[in-house]
């Protein structure tokens, strides 16, 4: 007998057919003899609309009401849930994040779990009932309702595993496990049977948007083996694992992109100790995510140019900010691109085979794309490029790497 968590979408519990397929597949958990726990998601589009109320009713709303208006999504299907499972013969009931409970920082809106107290759920998984918790939401140390961010299911689904020592976390999405690359983009991508935390905090790191970025953290923090799957057929899905638990390495596990980029370059910036953080500074002040540095040799003129990029989303705060510390640094002006895409290359086997970063670099030189910044990490090598050329991009770098699908 094994303890899984079992963990559903948005997609996954959007209508009642939907979730009663998804009370289907865990009564299927259970008859095999196992004890279940499931997180769900609310109803896909049900945070964007319940966030636009709270947008109508006030621009600046309270963030303490705007987690009580936002978390009543996945106290819905929670509660849906636990009535289908029922409805199936088995016994189950919700617990809200405040009932079992789930206790998170005071940070509305972003909140982190701190611990969770499974003391009621594992007697009730010990007598044979399927716990049904909503994801995305705890209760801080005032008892007031808090929300993880968006995204937060997962989160909440791997920290419930590690809470509980479950034998592992099966997260059902729309996909059907982890590619090397975007099949829409690269028809002949790979599916991986397996992939390590590392290689998956990458890529999701980088554009990747099978799992959410913090869960894989979490994963990796606390040893849970994830398991990514299809709400909708039964094909075997991609392990997410210690590095340890893979015999044979593969040298690159995938290619991600990220068209949601945008590129700043400040001009003609003064060449002396201290100018960069006064760059950097009030821009993390503005809580504005600094991605790619490039800093120019200064020269003669004792003057650099230092680019950077930065989420699109961010890019006119960044401008203002710049604007606003201009006297203060000297710098002569500011250029900024939208039109761009980060693509990256990962792979645990980068620690131990040179010139994998040349092989991206002749690739894309070799079908006339332009590399404007470069960054590195022990298992990632990404670039900065047109927009234009992101899908060329992709799939040139997927057969450069030998990821390709036999035909």
């Amino acid at each position: 007998m094994a303890r899984i968590v079992m963990k559903f979408g948005g997609t996954s519990m959007a209508g009642i057919e939907r979730i009663r397929g998804v009370a289907a597949r865990v009564k299927a958990e259970v008859e095999r003899g196992n004890e279940v726990a499931v997180v769900v998601s609310a109803m896909a589009g049900e945070t964007d609309r319940l966030v636009g109320f709270c947008r109508e009713a006030a621009p600046l709303a309270d963030p303490c009401e705007y987690d009580v208006v936002v978390a009543s999504g996945e106290q819905v299907t929670a509660g849906l849930l636990a009535i289908a499972l029922q409805s199936l013969g088995l016994k189950a009931r919700s617990w809200l994040g405040w009932q079992l409970p789930v206790h998170t920082s005071a940070a509305h809106g972003s909140a982190r779990i701190e611990d969770i107290d499974t003391v009621a759920a594992l007697a009730a998984m010990a007598g044979g009932m399927v716990v049904v918790m909503p994801g995305f939401q705890g209760v801080d140390a005032a008892g007031r309702i808090t929300t993880l961010g968006r995204g937060g299911s997962d989160t909440s689904a791997v920290a419930l595993a590690a809470a509980l020592k479950a034998d592992r976390c099966d997260i059902y999405t729309d996909v059907d496990g982890v590619y090397t690359t975007d099949p829409r983009i690269v028809p002949r991508a790979r599916k991986l049977d397996r992939i390590t935390y590392e290689e998956m905090l990458e890529l999701a790191s980088v554009g990747a948007k099978v799992l959410q970025t913090r869960s894989v953290e979490l994963a990796m923090k606390e040893k849970v083996r994830v398991q990514v799957l299809s709400s909708f057929s039964d094909v075997p899905g991609t392990m997410v694992v210690d590095e340890d638990e893979i015999v044979e390495q593969e040298l690159i596990a995938g290619v991600a992109y990220n068209r949601n980029e945008a590129k700043v370059t400040v001009i003609g910036v003064p060449d002396r100790p201290g100018v960069v953080a006064a760059i950097f500074g009030p821009l993390a002040e503005a809580n504005v995510n600094v991605d790619m540095i490039v800093q120019n040799i200064a020269h003669t003129t004792r003057k650099t140019d230092v680019t950077f990029t930065v989420p699109r989303t961010e890019l006119v705060l960044s401008l203002d900010v710049l604007a606003r510390i201009r006297g203060d640094i000297g710098y002569e002006e500011v250029l900024s691109d939208d039109a761009v895409a980060k693509i990256s290359v990962v792979g645990v086997g980068m620690r131990s085979h040179a010139g994998v970063a040349v092989t991206m670099f002749k690739a894309l030189a070799d079908r006339g794309i332009n590399i404007q910044a470069i960054t590195t990490s022990e298992i990632k090598v990404s670039v900065l490029i047109a927009e234009e050329y992101t899908e060329l991009a992709v799939r040139v770098l997927h057969t450069a790497y030998g990821l390709d699908a036999a035909a």
